[in-house]
């Protein structure tokens, strides 16, 4: 198999429900205003499948939520796949270019597993660290001034420090020191990836009030099952927040 692009399979059904909803009251609203949502979201390991599905999913919920403009999902498999360091760069600019710098918002989500030096990336034989460093490269790079990155892995609050600033909001799965949990092949989504994505997300009014609701769901599970708790993290954007206005 290779890595599937956003436009095939379930990309190419979100991308006709995208293009349906365009012509909406609330799409005429959010150009009127000017804040427009693109979306890059990675499965970076791609020996177990619950990361190709996170990624999926997650864009599908911003999506549902927020009225977007460029969506790329990308994931690796088993056998290999583009979800690399420059895959993600080279998506991260090409989302970039189908924004306004100013005014819309680039809405990064990475799930893999995680360690205090970065982010996994497994892609066949290709075997990667994504650091805060390189992320925080990437991210400027691409010249958007406000971002939403959402990480789910392992150890991804070491990425807090390095990305968190008033335009930019940085949202993680764990503190720098603990685990997350629920990355089992078969699963759909991560412990945080469900809590934040497939339930919190879907139904809060804005992000601070989805992660609240995560974590508290997070951390029960977490308690319930015996393991320490994972910690999720949120910090920074201030000025980012008030730009995103979700569906009705």
């Amino acid at each position: 198999m290779t890595p599937r692009s956003w436009t095939t399979g379930f990309g190419a059904l979100l991308v006709a429900f995208v293009l349906a909803v365009a012509p909406s009251a609330s799409s005429v609203r959010a150009v009127e205003e000017g804040h427009k949502v693109g979306v890059v979201s990675f499965g970076l390991f791609g020996d177990q499948g619950v990361f190709r599905r996170e990624a999926t999913g997650a864009a599908q919920v911003i999506a549902d939520r927020y009225e977007t403009g460029p969506i790329d999902v990308q994931y690796n498999l088993k056998t290999g796949g583009a979800a690399t360091i420059d895959g993600l760069a080279r998506s991260l600019r090409v989302a970039a270019h189908g924004l306004d710098a100013e005014n819309d918002i680039l809405f990064v989500v990475l799930t893999s597993h995680g360690s205090p030096d970065g982010l996994a990336v497994r892609a066949g034989r290709v075997t990667q660290t994504l650091t805060p460093s390189d992320l925080a490269e990437m991210l400027a790079r691409t010249g958007v001034r406000h971002k939403v990155v959402v990480i789910s892995a392992c150890y991804s609050g070491v990425f807090v420090r390095r990305l968190a600033s008033p335009d930019l909001l940085v949202i993680t799965a764990a503190d720098a020191r603990h685990s997350s949990f629920g990355c089992e092949d078969r699963a759909r989504w991560t412990y945080f990836g469900d809590a934040f994505f497939n339930v919190a997300l879907r139904h809060a009014k804005n992000l601070k009030d989805a992660f609240a609701l995560a974590r508290v769901r997070v951390r029960k599970r977490e308690l319930h099952e015996r393991f320490e708790p994972s910690n999720p993290q949120m910090a920074g954007g201030a000025d980012v927040e008030p730009l995103l206005v979700a569906r009705p």
